[in-house]
């Protein structure tokens, strides 16, 4: 009789265990090594998108900045664009400018401080002035006649030997422009010579013409015109003043 009580005993307690363990391999605790990792995930991920949500509401000072320096950028192209549109009147050279006419400028002439040594005249600068009340530009070689009796209607054509590059000179009202004339000098005293053997010449004024703006005659304030063989040699008008 003790002996069978034992055997229920056992039994009973056998099936008590087999209870608590399967009531242990159903509970929530249960599974395999697969299920306890990935069962943290969306809690990791549930904070991460909290996160996210504001920042995106309330930009933080790096995205405000950057957004504020792509403002600036488009803003720094317009003005740069606007700056590098030139005015189309920022400027007036002598190629822009009017030529003179015969009536806007004054020649007068006197002796060349630097001329070939001899007796006669040798050398003359020929100064023109703006005496109009805009600007206006000179340029060009001259063209150099002698006048006959003091008549510039009755002249006698120099050659002409043009020396430097001609480009226009822009005189403001007053301003001042050159042309330096080099003739053949004449030699020996009294009525002199020529190395030619021609006869000198003399021409109390010239008729010295500039392309576009007239011919102008002009006398020398120191003497007269004295020269060999009808010959000169003529700068381009030049706003630097000759020697």
């Amino acid at each position: 009789m003790q002996h069978r009580n034992t055997i229920r005993l056992a039994a009973s307690a056998t099936a008590v265990i087999a209870a608590a363990l399967s009531l242990t391999a159903c509970g929530p605790g249960g599974g395999d090594g697969a299920g306890e990792t990935s069962s943290p995930a969306p809690a990791s991920a549930a904070p991460s998108h909290g996160a996210s949500a504001p920042a995106t509401q309330n930009p933080g000072p790096a995205a405000s900045s950057a957004s504020s320096g792509s403002g600036s950028s488009g803003g720094g192209t317009a003005t740069s664009s606007g700056a590098a549109s030139p005015s189309p009147a920022s400027a007036t050279s002598a190629a822009t400018t009017p030529q003179c006419t015969l009536s806007a400028v004054k020649a007068t002439a006197y002796q060349a401080a630097n001329r070939p040594v001899g007796t006669g005249t040798g050398a003359a600068i020929v100064e023109f002035t703006n005496v109009s009340a805009h600007a206006c530009a000179l340029h060009g070689h001259p063209t150099v006649a002698a006048a006959g009796n003091g008549s510039p209607q009755h002249n006698i054509p120099l050659t002409v030997t043009p020396t430097g590059t001609a480009s226009s000179v822009r005189l403001a009202p007053g301003g001042k422009a050159w042309v330096k004339l080099t003739f053949h000098q004449v030699q020996g005293e009294g009525d002199g010579y020529c190395k030619s053997g021609a006869k000198p010449a003399v021409y109390p004024t010239l008729v010295v013409g500039l392309p576009g703006s007239g011919a102008h005659q002009v006398a020398l304030t120191d003497g007269e015109f004295a020269e060999c063989d009808n010959t000169v040699t003529a700068t381009a008008v030049t706003s630097v003043k000759p020697a």
